[in-house]
């Protein structure tokens, strides 16, 4: 067949049945022990989603590999990674917490006293630990698999050091890939459920410290000084994004020293309780959707916190986008539409 040919049967057959199908990626999973759950691209690691952790008091997802094949949150503290900034022990690349759960700390853990260094002994009675409250993976609810996205379902529990329960959450993590940009994406649900507490309700205070939150690779981050930028959907850059109510917020940069530009989005969706959130976003790498600061965020002079009846409940939604190139390159802007008017 002559080229002129061919490149007429191919417009013919995009003119008929619109562009070329691009490959539709194969999302699974592998149980990791009794622990943690790996979520596979295409037969290659995703991500881990460790339900319990000796070494934490929260679950998490780490590592996190970009749709290039680097990672692109933070190693520490679960892996020592040369030239990475070791700060800040209880940001565990891709976690939710709050700092103050009626009284009681599930931001902060143990290893934050000791700066992450396994080294030393944590004392008992710092008074750190006397308020350090933990998020318990209570069960795996559901693993299903959506064709071209897994949703994994989880029910913890938020106790007291005496294991008293303060707070119940659901949470669902759906994983997939934008199949026209390569781009991998997280949808996460947490929906937070009052319990009885000795008579209390479930009370969630007005923190700087609390909410969804992500720590970037070390080379992305403003203060690495390698190009890493700070950006919202308000054009709030650098340290103006901090404390500001906008619909998303992206760190973008390299991932590795000299390396190509990508980026991380995370959007709040219109149904997310106090949308649009309020971001505790840092140029040392945080990027926090926090609904509940709003008096230690200064985004406001009400207070913020969240008191929560037994059975009562409201709930948290989020996009996290892995992306090549910058805010501009991913369109992240159209991308936050098409989440957006989803139900």
């Amino acid at each position: 067949m002559q080229p002129n040919h061919l490149i007429l049967k191919i417009a013919f057959i995009c003119a008929i049945f619109g562009p070329l199908a691009s490959h539709a990626s194969e999302i699974t999973t592998k149980m990791t022990g009794d622990n943690s759950v790996d979520i596979l691209i295409d037969g290659e690691l995703f991500t881990t989603y460790h339900f319990v952790d000796d070494d934490t008091n929260k679950p998490y997802l780490w590592p996190i590999i970009g749709p290039t094949g680097k990672p692109m949150t933070r190693a520490f503290p679960m892996k020592n990674v040369e030239g990475e900034r070791q700060d800040h022990a209880h940001h565990r690349s891709f976690w939710f917490g709050h700092q103050d759960v009626n009284g009681f700390d599930t931001w902060h853990e143990p290893l934050s006293i000791v700066k992450g260094d396994r080294s030393k002994e944590i004392p008992a009675d710092h008074p750190k630990m006397l308020t350090s409250g933990t998020t318990s993976h209570k069960k795996l609810q559901e693993i299903a698999h959506n064709g071209d996205s897994v949703t994994i379902t989880t029910a913890n529990d938020y106790t007291n050091p005496d294991g008293d329960r303060l707070l119940a959450d659901e949470r669902a993590l759906t994983f997939h890939v934008d199949e026209n940009t390569g781009n991998r994406v997280i949808d996460v649900d947490i929906t937070l459920i009052g319990v009885e507490t000795e008579g209390d309700p479930s009370t969630l205070g007005d923190a700087k410290d609390a909410g969804f939150s992500l720590r970037v690779a070390h080379p992305m981050c403003v203060d690495a000084k390698q190009g890493g930028r700070i950006i919202n959907s308000n054009g709030d850059t650098g340290k103006d994004a901090w404390g500001k109510r906008a619909e998303w917020c992206n760190f973008n940069g390299p991932v590795e020293e000299d390396g190509e530009t990508m980026g991380v989005a995370i959007l709040n969706h219109p149904s997310s309780f106090r949308h649009p959130t309020p971001w505790h976003v840092r140029t040392y790498g945080l990027q926090t959707a926090n609904a509940f600061g709003l008096k230690s965020l200064e985004t406001s002079d009400e207070d913020g916190t969240v008191i929560l009846k037994p059975g009562e409940s409201i709930t948290l939604r989020h996009r996290v986008i892995f992306h090549k190139g910058d805010e501009k390159e991913a369109n992240i802007p159209a991308a936050y539409k098409t989440y957006a008017a989803q139900p």
